[in-house]
């Protein structure tokens, strides 16, 4: 019955990250009324996630505390993807434009390697990615023992 309540854990927190729309899952729903490249932008935020909630789960936090010089790294490169994103935002504020699904869109259709690399970006340099997987997710993994974590 425990392995139930772990699952249903982890199940329910789960969700709740995904049904708050944050970078990763905004550039997803963009990527998809786009339609480009929409199956390997899924696969790649799959795996990201799945091997950033593995490693939480399996004590990466220890690793963390043991070696400072990770959490400054962190911070800082998170700081800069925030400052980036956010000029990059503003500069969207300043210039609005409608994202439509049309197939006439203006725009010229994305390299897999430019969606790609968009895709890798936005999921492993937004500091509320290791937030929500390493972190939240890892604490609540750590919780329980072996087959259950």
């Amino acid at each position: 019955m425990t392995g139930m309540t772990a699952g249903l854990a982890g199940f329910g927190i789960g969700a709740g990250l995904i049904i708050a729309i944050g970078a990763q899952n905004a550039f997803v729903l963009r990527q998809g009324l786009k339609r480009e490249h929409v199956a390997l932008v899924v696969a790649v935020c799959v795996v990201c996630d799945w091997v950033l909630i593995a490693a939480g789960a399996l004590g990466f936090g220890s690793l963390v505390r043991a070696f400072p010089l990770v959490t400054a790294i962190a911070a800082w490169g998170g700081a800069l993807f925030l400052a980036g994103y956010g000029v990059m935002s503003l500069r969207a504020a300043l210039r609005p434009t409608v994202l439509s699904a049309a197939d006439d869109a203006p725009d010229a259709p994305a390299t897999v390697s430019a969606v790609l690399v968009a895709t890798l970006a936005v999921s492993l340099l937004n500091p509320h990615v290791y937030l929500d997987t390493v972190v939240l997710l890892g604490s609540v993994a750590a919780q329980y023992a072996g087959a259950e974590r």
